[in-house]
């Protein structure tokens, strides 16, 4: 799944190390949904959009989701 992850961080100034202390994870976890080899939780998507002050739906992109 495809997230806003990494360029929010950026344009924000926050390491994946920060962030990942924010929301309650490791880092790697943080660089794994940032490279697309695991995706979040409904509540650790929660936890990422809050901090960002953005929707799920603005962080994380669905279009390649199946409605199976």
């Amino acid at each position: 799944m495809k997230t806003k992850i990494q360029q929010l961080r950026k344009e924000q100034k926050i390491s994946q190390e920060e962030l990942a202390n924010a929301v309650g994870v490791t880092r790697q976890t943080i660089t794994s949904l940032e490279c697309e080899k695991y995706t979040a939780s409904l509540v650790l998507a929660y936890k990422i959009a809050k901090y960002f002050g953005m929707t799920i739906e603005e962080v994380f992109d669905f279009s390649d989701v199946s409605e199976d």
